[in-house]
């Protein structure tokens, strides 16, 4: 990398950046809420592969849409997604179509599930290909296999509820699916290799789990019998993210059964031998990684400690990264997205302090131009810096987590929000830009963002910990982290609320129901308030690929525990403090009467509350006009009952 391209960049990244600050008092001004809401054009913007079009999310009409960019015109096409159906995420099949996951509900046996399906999209075409088979499953977008020309796809799906799931190859330009590989008794998981051949399942019956395998496209699959990743029975649980390679055993896998810590290993898939480690983040789990065209060589390496990383293997692309992080002095410059060459990127550009920037980077000329900003008329001098922090809970467990506080104030006897992430499993915050933590932070609160026993990137030691533990030892994190804070001075115990949103909606909730002598109040937004009703209604929602393990021991813990003594809507009668209650109409992953019942409940009670459904919204604020309203709903609601 050239070090006048790094000067070049430089100067752009200054100039970038330096537009919006301007001279401001030590205690900033109050920021509108729709400034913290403003949307750009496209929000995870992802290049085609040769690199001339990008999709993103856009909100068009009020309604969150997919959309392409043409980088050659400028010009915009909306992708209108069917309705009722909530986005999930796309990707490029080729340099001209998309394959889009969207979440829906549907009813098995008469009980709603959240499941999943996949439509394909064309550039210049109006309308969606389904891509399903006729009695699908609860599960549709098991993607195995894109071809490089964006031709065809390989998916596993059920053919009913009572089948397993079978591999069908289909054509992207519409026609029925073809079965490639019939269902196999116990497998769930099917893996192909870079040319589509598709290689080994995963089965689980129970508590044991099995893999078949076979070398080529006319072998047999066979189970294999041989294990080498450790003694237990369920070894084969903790692997995550197999990749073969073609016209070979050999490819590479996520595990965690070395010391813990999920790292990247090449492995043998005719005998389940682990082979050399290829790479190890220096104290956290490794959470992805890339492979070249044929599968053959490691390209990247992703995970996160208080930030997201990247390890590039591959000399140029490191070359490249280099230059970025020297350029940009500080800030989190991630590099998104590139085409098939790499001579085209998107590259985001923030901190915890700047809602950021994506820029498109050419390789080629060393040229980067601006195509989304995030909340432009935010001043960025204006904005508070998290800083990543740590506390011991009740029994002695080392809590990692976030805490910022509002600037221009001393940082003593602070008003405090604490602020669970959703998930809960396998899920974790960062040190990133968060628009609800800088918003209440203007606001005069400190804002604490505990990443609880359970929470994702620690290692398995720290995710089992949370095993059966909603409720209970996760909810103690929280507790104990107010209770840190207060003990150096910094937050004032009088002056404490909760606020979540889905799993963090539910941790509110029960914060405020379990210990109202800690918190003034509890804010929700599309959170859970009957734990077994959720159970039913949604596994995937609380299932972690990456360690296997059963969901409902996850969440239960003890089978004969009462999930009941673990719920707001059944532990009403212990609520003292007003709660607000907010969820949107559309919303496929926690379902809007487990907020709509919990007021029901509450109203009957005679119980201090807050209510406000938003009518086709999903899970969370999607567009800039209901995240504008959910704040200013959110800080009115503070402001009566824990005023900064």
């Amino acid at each position: 990398m050239p070090s006048s391209l790094a000067r070049r960049l430089a100067l752009l990244f200054l100039f970038a950046f330096a537009a919006p600050l301007h001279a401001g008092p030590a205690r900033p001004p109050l920021i509108p809420a729709a400034d913290f809401a403003a949307d750009p054009l496209l929000r995870a913007p992802q290049l085609s592969p040769d690199g001339k079009h990008v999709f993103g999310t856009m909100v068009l009409n009020n309604k969150q849409e997919l959309a392409v960019l043409d980088l050659a015109t400028g010009q915009l096409q909306p992708f209108h997604l069917p309705d009722k159906m909530d986005f999930r995420w796309a990707r490029w099949a080729g340099n001209d179509r998309l394959l889009v996951s969207l979440l829906v509900q549907a009813k098995y046996f008469g009980v709603p599930i959240s499941s999943s399906r996949m439509v394909a999209l064309r550039l210049g075409q109006p309308g969606a290909t389904y891509l399903g088979v006729p009695q699908q499953g609860p599960r549709g977008d098991d993607l195995l296999y894109v071809d490089p020309a964006g031709s065809y796809v390989l998916l596993a799906q059920q053919a009913s509820v009572y089948d397993y799931p079978s591999v069908y190859r289909f054509s992207l330009d519409g026609g029925k699916p073809v079965k490639v590989v019939p269902q196999k008794t116990y497998v769930w998981d099917w893996h192909a290799d870079s040319m589509g051949v598709v290689r080994a399942g995963l089965g689980y019956n129970g508590q044991t789990a099995m893999m078949f395998y076979r070398p080529d496209a006319t072998s047999e699959f066979r189970r294999v019998d041989k294990i080498h990743l450790g003694d237990d029975k369920d070894a084969d649980q903790l692997l995550d993210q197999l990749r073969i390679s073609p016209g070979s055993d050999v490819g590479y896998v996520l595990t965690g059964k070395k010391d813990g810590r999920i790292a990247l290993y090449r492995y043998n898939y005719a005998t389940r031998t682990l082979g050399d480690q290829v790479f190890a983040a220096p104290a956290n789990d490794v959470t992805g990684f890339d492979l070249s065209a044929d599968w053959k060589t490691v390209e990247a390496v992703y995970w996160a400690d208080d930030r997201e990383r990247v390890n590039w293997l591959e000399p140029n692309l490191k070359a490249h990264q280099l230059a970025l992080d020297k350029a940009t002095a500080g800030k989190q410059a991630t590099i998104v997205s590139r085409s098939r060459d790499s001579s085209r990127m998107i590259v985001y550009l923030g901190a915890s302090n700047n809602p950021g920037n994506y820029y498109l980077y050419d390789i080629t000329t060393g040229v980067m131009s601006r195509i989304a900003a995030f909340a432009p008329k935010i001043p960025r001098n204006a904005l508070a810096e998290t800083q990543s922090v740590n506390y011991a809970a009740r029994d002695g467990t080392n809590i990692p987590g976030y805490l910022t506080l509002p600037m221009g104030r001393p940082a003593k006897d602070l008003p405090l929000i604490i602020m669970p992430h959703g998930g809960p499993y396998g899920i974790r915050d960062t040190l990133s830009y968060d628009t609800h933590v800088q918003f209440l932070v203007n606001r005069g609160y400190a804002v604490l963002q505990p990443n609880y026993r359970g929470s994702g990137g620690y290692g398995q030691g720290f995710y089992e910990k949370g095993e059966g533990q909603w409720g209970r030892a996760m909810q103690d994190d929280l507790d104990d982290g107010m209770d840190w804070l207060v003990k150096q001075g910094i937050a004032d115990p009088k002056r404490v609320c909760i606020v979540g949103l889905s799993y963090g909606g539910y941790a509110a909730l029960w914060g405020a129901t379990r210990n109202p002598e800690r918190y003034r109040c509890g804010v929700s937004f599309a959170g859970i308030s009957d734990v077994r009703r959720q159970l039913a209604y949604s596994s995937d929602f609380f299932y972690n690929k990456k360690y296997r393990a059963d969901w409902r021991r996850i969440v239960k813990g003890e089978e004969a525990f009462d999930l009941a003594s673990i719920s707001p809507l059944q532990q009403l009668g212990r609520l003292k403090v007003p709660v607000l209650v907010v969820h949107g109409s559309d919303d496929k992953v926690v379902p809007p009467s487990q907020s709509s019942d919990y007021v029901a409940a509450l109203k009957k009670a005679g119980k201090p509350y807050d209510y406000y459904s938003y009518d086709k919204e999903k899970h969370g604020p999607t567009t800039a006009a209901n995240l504008a309203d959910w704040l200013t709903r959110l800080e009115a609601f503070l402001t009566r009952n824990n005023p900064a």
